[in-house]
């Protein structure tokens, strides 16, 4: 039993003790007669271990009285009243002899229920320094962006601390302003944020709307830097719904609060059927979307997780992660090629997978783009062949192939052999077995090769920012918002079809790095942007979609579906013969089958 246990203890028997006391004196306004004198200590020593009894029985103890709450009070109340009724059974079990007056045994509840309760927030107001009204020392003023339950709730976080002194809320829902939520005014609208940085000479402000839409939360995120407030924010939307919203949980606004969009839907009962209990397999396992698909995959508990990875570095890295986050996760690690035919069959004869993730593949546009186009066409192409043939072979029900939006009117090496990639998913889609699904999107936010963590980098050394062109665009999602949907794709798909991504308005990347300078505590006096012109097989803006393709819309909002052209089976047939051949190709006749192939491919002036 701790010291403070104990001390709890003691303070509520004490108050039993005055409690009773009291409620005799009450009852006879403080003139106690002789005889019920002698009763009141003849009772008092089986009333006061009884309560204390029951007290205990109550687990009135296991909580700190600096942060009691309603829950509290009502678990003293029950007890109170339990105590109360047992009092007369247990002095007529014990056949005490004195006559307890029916008023004091309504008297002394009310009394002990004050006690106990009052002494508990008076104990609490005196922690959180409120009974010092304005004289307590304050820490450094700040506002609140949003007065929803986050806010609020943040709120109380926020008067237990010495270091944050909240001096109002801002919110744009008329109803509010002008209001008080817990003790706190709603000042007036996002707008005003200046007129109260001035008079409140803040520094600091923390956005709490993590259920708004992003445009919201990006407004907000938007005023508080223009103003040269650094911007704060709360924990993101599943922390909400859990309850955990509390100041050491606060962290800097980043890009992703900036890009990033509203939470993922996801049809969890779909995913648990078609990933729970059951042998998972995921290729490129170690990169970002094969990593990210990992994490999201083994919150639906699989019967097995299997991470195929040809870096022997990323795998460790993976392994190392996955061991700390999911210890009762069945994983198996494996290092392997997918263009190693022997060695995906061992995998998929011992493992046996129900559901395959295909994210294995060279993406950097630029380093394929020279010297290195074959080897895209064998990774990419020919290796998205092997898996695609192995799953189908051992009986696998589901098998997802991660594509690009530079798959669409490609314009590099790297965008075409996806496109093939795509087009030997549909041409080996069969009317029964493995259901061959094709996923579409765009950049996804510190991808590894990104523009992202290079602007990071480069504004740690002091800059300049390079940009390739004013006016190139890309779309942009998150990791994790990629994997979900990615899994969704999966679970909606029946097979052949190829699901684009709802990847929001394009952003300009020259804005991107404005962003990431102010968000850095920059300005771009302090970091310049230079441009360097397009890099080999470099397109000022990606599609999603080709100009002979429609989509259809399908039950979630963030997916479609493209109407693609479709690959005849002798199609098929030759282009498997020629991406099959081991032997290096120059880069300019890799150009021509690519033409051949995809006659919409059409490359860039510097791509060769």
């Amino acid at each position: 039993m701790s010291k403070n246990t104990l001390i709890a203890i003691l303070h509520d028997l004490l108050a039993a003790v005055l409690a009773w006391w009291f409620a005799y004196l009450l009852r006879f306004n403080f003139d106690l007669p002789e005889g019920f004198r002698e009763e009141l200590w003849q009772t008092i020593i089986w009333v006061v271990p009884l309560q204390g009894a029951v007290f205990w029985g109550f687990s009135l103890y296991r909580g700190v009285w600096r942060y009691a709450s309603v829950a509290d009070l009502r678990r003293i109340l029950f007890a109170v009243i339990a105590a109360t009724a047992l009092i007369p059974m247990v002095l007529g079990l014990f056949r005490v002899e004195a006559v307890v007056p029916r008023s004091v045994l309504i008297i002394d509840p009310l009394l002990l229920m004050l006690m106990m309760g009052g002494s508990r927030l008076l104990y609490r107001l005196w922690k959180e320094n409120l009974l010092y009204g304005d004289f307590h020392l304050r820490g450094e003023p700040v506002l609140v962006l949003g007065a929803g339950e986050a806010g609020v709730a943040l709120s109380k976080e926020l008067a237990r601390s010495n270091d944050w002194h909240l001096v109002g809320f801002l919110d744009d829902d008329s109803n509010k302003q002008g209001r008080t939520l817990n003790g706190i005014k709603v000042l007036g609208n996002l707008e005003s944020l200046p007129q109260w940085k001035h008079r409140f000479s803040l520094q600091q402000v923390i956005i709490a709307m993590p259920s708004a839409a992003h445009q919201k939360r990006k407004r907000a995120i938007d005023l508080a830097t223009q103003n040269g407030v650094k911007a704060l924010t709360v924990p993101g939307f599943e922390d909400l719904l859990s309850g955990r919203v509390a100041i050491s949980q606060l962290r800097a606004v980043e890009l992703d609060d900036l890009l990033g969009r509203d939470p993922v839907l996801l049809d969890d009962a779909g995913l648990h059927r078609q990933l729970t209990d059951k042998v998972v397999l995921v290729t490129g396992a170690g990169g970002s979307i094969g990593s990210e698909l990992c994490r999201q995959i083994a919150r639906f508990a699989p019967g097995r997780l299997v991470l195929f990875e040809a870096s022997e570095f990323a795998l460790y890295n993976i392994e190392q992660e996955m061991n700390k986050k999911f210890p009762q996760l069945n994983i198996v690690y494996l290092a392997g090629d997918v263009r190693d035919a022997v060695r995906l069959d061992q995998v998929f004869v011992e493992y046996k997978p129900a559901v395959v993730f295909h994210a294995a593949a060279y993406k950097h546009v630029p380093l394929m783009e020279r010297h290195n186009t074959w080897q895209a066409v064998r990774n990419n192409v020919f290796g998205t062949w092997q898996v695609v043939k192995c799953s189908q072979k051992h009986g696998v029900e589901k098998f997802v192939l991660i594509s690009t939006d530079k798959a669409v009117n490609p314009t590099n090496v790297m965008g075409t052999t996806k496109r093939l990639a795509e087009m030997v998913c549909q041409g080996m889609q069969q009317e029964s077995g493995t259901g061959l699904v094709i996923v579409r999107f765009g950049n996804v936010l510190g991808s590894n090769g990104s523009v992202i963590p290079k602007f990071h980098e480069q504004i740690a050394n002091g800059g300049p920012i390079t940009v390739t062109h004013p006016e190139i665009t890309r779309f942009f999602m998150s990791i994790p918002e990629a994997a979900q949907l990615v899994m969704q794709a999966g679970c909606m798909g029946k097979g052949g079809e190829i699901f684009v991504l709802d990847m929001g308005a394009s952003v300009k990347i020259v804005d991107l790095a404005k962003d990431m300078i102010r968000l850095s505590g920059f300005s771009e006096d302090d970091i310049k942007i230079e441009f360097t012109g397009l890099r080999p097989g470099e397109k000022l803006y990606e599609e999603l979609l080709a100009d002979s393709e429609q989509t259809l819309p399908t039950p979630h909002q963030k997916l479609r579906i493209a109407q693609a052209r479709a690959v005849s089976a002798d199609e098929l047939q030759t282009l498997v013969d020629w991406v099959s051949h081991d032997v290096p190709h120059a880069d300019d006749a890799v150009r021509e089958g690519l033409r051949r192939w995809v006659p919409e491919y059409t490359p860039t002036p510097n791509g060769h």
